[in-house]
């Protein structure tokens, strides 16, 4: 037999062994994919262990440092405006004033303990920050020396503690941070529930055993997908790393030729950031893209909607306009501007913010210059047509 025919003659051979493996990649392909995923979590969980633990231990150094032994201190203000600016010039970000001020705050509110089984755990202490207490004394004299390296002393992530700190109830603080550790809450569930004053609910109901069981369950909001857990914003702060993304390639690659439409315009725009992230509060926004204007001499912030435009568009836009104003324009610069689009599928809206900016002026100076709305809106309806054939014929 020529080689020709032998190959042949393994077609049939090399076909059926082919089917065999196709059979069972679908199961092999869910079996890796969970895996990463977990593997993915778990090193997540593992590094905000370790960066709660390192916020403790700055608070702590903090509180050793300005209170030479003493419950209270004269300086703290001017001590943390200081320490944000060197700490800030050599290793990045996540260390304003407010952040230091809520470490400090977290070592005066958690504790070490430990368990019957001998192991330490952190919990909410339940004296007041200020009060006198035989924690601050053995930390102070060194007794517990490091105990911010030792893994698993904080059981839940930072984002959980920031949101935990917010609540000054001792009693109340104590119960979210029991409940969220026995639960498994996730930090939407733990902000839902604060939100809607679960503890105080609880304590009103006449079963409150059949009223803690109901309300303990997740609802489908608050589930946290791989990627959310591993990108958690103060998460990559403490590891310095940006994080620049779209909610999904649709509104990535409308974003991304939105951007590239306005720089092209001829009207002035430079490009500044994309998905810049912000902290207002204990709250992270998203600001899809920033612009720059140079005759206008002012940022622009633009900011993708889905669906139909609301109120609340325009109170977040406002936010955004006043976080830059106060944050980041410069001295010689105009007030910033905002420009809402909101992408239906089938139609299409534009909107301008001014912020604090008084109408005559923002009509004279701002809408002689920007791009007029309907130019805006036609440009998204062709996009987001165009992005969808494409992917219509990719799939």
């Amino acid at each position: 037999m020529d080689k020709k025919a032998e190959r042949k003659a393994l077609l049939p051979v090399k076909a059926q062994a082919a089917t065999g493996v196709l059979r069972g990649y679908g199961l092999l392909l869910t079996e890796i994919s969970e895996l990463l995923d977990q593997a993915r979590r778990t090193a997540a969980r593992t590094i905000n262990s370790i960066l709660t633990a390192t916020y403790w231990g700055i608070g702590r150094r903090i509180v050793k440092y300005e209170q030479k032994g003493q419950e209270r201190a004269p300086y703290g203000e001017c001590l943390l405006a200081r320490l944000s600016v060197d700490l800030k010039k050599k290793h990045g970000r996540g260390f304003s004033e407010r952040n230091l001020e809520q470490m400090r705050f977290f070592f005066l509110g958690w504790e070490i303990s430990q368990t019957p089984s001998a192991k330490l755990t952190a919990r909410v202490k339940q004296l007041p920050a200020c009060g006198e207490s035989t924690e601050f004394r053995r930390i102070y004299s060194g007794e517990l020396d490091n105990p911010e390296f030792s893994l698993g002393l904080f059981p839940l992530s930072w984002s959980h503690y920031v949101h935990l700190m917010s609540v000054p109830d001792l009693q109340a603080r104590a119960f979210y941070e029991s409940e969220s550790i026995a639960g498994g809450w996730s930090v939407r569930q733990l902000d839902r529930q604060i939100g809607t004053q679960f503890y105080e609910r609880s304590l009103g109901s006449k079963n409150r055993d059949d009223f803690l069981a109901r309300g303990r369950g997740p609802r489908r909001e608050d589930m946290m997908t791989v990627e959310e857990e591993v990108r958690d914003p103060y998460l990559l702060e403490f590891l310095n790393l940006k994080d620049e993304y779209g909610e999904s390639d649709l509104e990535e690659a409308l974003i991304r030729h939105l951007e590239w439409f306005l720089l092209e315009m001829g009207t002035g725009f430079t490009f500044v950031a994309r998905q810049k992230k912000v902290r207002v509060g204990d709250s992270w926004y998203r600001m899809d893209l920033m612009l720059y204007h140079r005759k206008l001499r002012c940022l622009v912030v633009v900011d993708l909607k889905r669906g139909k435009f609301s109120h609340a568009d325009a109170g977040q836009m406002n936010l955004y306009l006043n976080y830059a104003r106060e944050n980041l324009k410069l001295p010689d610069e105009s007030d910033p501007v905002g420009i809402i689009l909101c992408g239906g599928k089938n139609e299409a809206l534009v909107r301008y913010a001014t912020g604090g900016i008084k109408a005559k002026v923002f009509a004279s100076k701002y809408l002689t210059i920007l791009p007029d709305e309907e130019t805006l809106r036609q440009e998204i309806l062709r996009t987001r047509r165009l992005l969808e054939a494409r992917r219509k014929e990719s799939s």
